[in-house]
């Protein structure tokens, strides 16, 4: 096992329960660290008590303050159809029902207007936009998605544009030898080996998700890597309600171990190849995204 891979799963530090970027799984600790149940996506309507104070519901905020946990609750309930198109969102109801400052809903609006979630519009306010106005390729609203209703369709989206964009990324990847890059792929291989035995999934995950963000980073197309928080956060969900195109085992270890060897080899054919094969890997995503045609 190389130092740098010792040194990240032995490493003693706080959980973040955010998404690690390409270099960051070193903050992480090598250990179990199940993650927290999410909770169900609230009502605007609901009799819950504890619903009008966000401060009170923190679960799911990411440590983002009243102002981050303002737009995932307003956020979730769009995504969800609590707040259905056209709604009209009046911030002084906002402000008195969730117990926040206007401040706080201003800017709250705001994030979700520039999510296509909202429109603000002089003498007629804001209101909830239809679907198709929505920015579906951010991160946030992947997430929302993923954990609401949608979540069978969110699936089915990621997975197919996950074989849109990795077999090429991996392809492209195997053609640069850089071999830093390589080694810390290798690394993140050998910590998701680790994990899967001692069943740590959150470990699992991080290391995968840096993998794939790592390799899109290798392919050398900005517009590729640009993609990786989408990547990441198909990942980020797997494992919750709506399953990501991967899980935690040998077969995917094994996959993820084939692509680095193809790159180290140089092999573009190779390293596309073993990719399709890591994201067709159950069944089910193989009734999702069928294999390309014959031309």
């Amino acid at each position: 096992m190389s130092t740098l891979a010792h040194t990240m799963m032995t490493a003693a530090r706080p959980v973040d329960s955010g998404l690690p970027g390409p270099g960051e799984l070193d903050r992480y600790p090598y250990g179990d660290a199940p993650g927290a149940e999410r909770p169900a996506a609230p009502s605007w309507e609901g009799t819950d008590p504890e619903m009008g104070r966000v401060g009170r519901r923190a679960a799911g905020s990411r440590g983002r303050g009243l102002h981050g946990q303002l737009v995932q609750q307003l956020g979730q309930m769009i995504v969800s159809g609590d707040l259905g198109a056209d709604r009209p969102l009046v911030p002084e109801e906002i402000g008195q029902r969730f117990e926040v400052s206007r401040t706080v809903v201003r800017e709250s609006l705001r994030v979700l207007e520039a999510k296509g979630l909202v429109s603000a519009r002089p003498n007629v306010g804001t209101r909830v936009r239809p679907v198709s106005d929505w920015n579906l390729l951010d991160p946030d609203i992947i997430e929302w998605r993923a954990f609401g209703p949608q979540r069978d369709d969110q699936r089915r989206e990621l997975c197919e544009l996950r074989w849109t964009i990795e077999p090429l990324a991996a392809r492209l990847a195997a053609g640069h030898g850089r071999e830093d890059v390589q080694q810390r792929l290798a690394d993140m291989v050998e910590i998701m080996g680790h994990s899967l035995a001692q069943g740590d999934s959150l470990t699992f995950s991080r290391a995968d998700t840096e993998f794939h963000a790592l390799l899109l980073q290798l392919a050398g197309n900005r517009m590729l890597e640009h993609l990786s928080g989408i990547v990441g956060s198909a990942l980020h969900v797997s494992g919750g309600p709506a399953t990501g195109c991967e899980r935690p085992s040998e077969t995917s270890v094994g996959n993820h171990a084939r692509i680095v060897e193809a790159l180290g080899a140089g092999d573009a054919a190779g390293a596309e190849a073993a990719m399709r094969q890591l994201l067709t890997v159950h069944l089910e995503v193989e009734r999702v995204v069928p294999a390309p045609r014959e031309h």
